[in-house]
């Protein structure tokens, strides 16, 4: 199989570009859902959200922010819009490991 974005061939069964990064599929995509993923954050996760979103470099997206905030003045507006709409990733699915067992009694 081929990947659509650098032409470089790659494995079958890869979702993942080895080369480029870019996600790859064969016809069927899941859609994919904005969340704001718990790990990774540094405010609230609305910027690394956004970048896997869009399949865009988080730091592209920081930096956008950034200089919506210094040159509009807009960006913090939107940016605790975006907080409060975009929805957080469930912490079940963060760490699928963490389940909660009562004691015996």
């Amino acid at each position: 199989m081929y990947c659509n974005f650098c032409g470089k061939v790659i494995q079958d069964d890869a979702n993942l570009c080895a080369y480029c990064g870019k996600r790859v599929a064969d016809g069927t995509m899941a859609r994919k859902k904005l969340i704001r993923p718990r790990s990774g954050r540094k405010i609230a996760g609305v910027a690394l959200g956004l970048a896997e979103y869009f399949d865009l470099d988080v730091s592209l997206m920081r930096l956008v922010w950034l200089l919506t905030v210094l040159l509009g003045g807009g960006g913090i507006l939107a940016y605790i819009i975006a907080w409060v709409v975009i929805p957080s990733e469930s912490s079940f699915s963060a760490s699928p490991h963490a389940e909660r067992v009562s004691p015996a009694a």
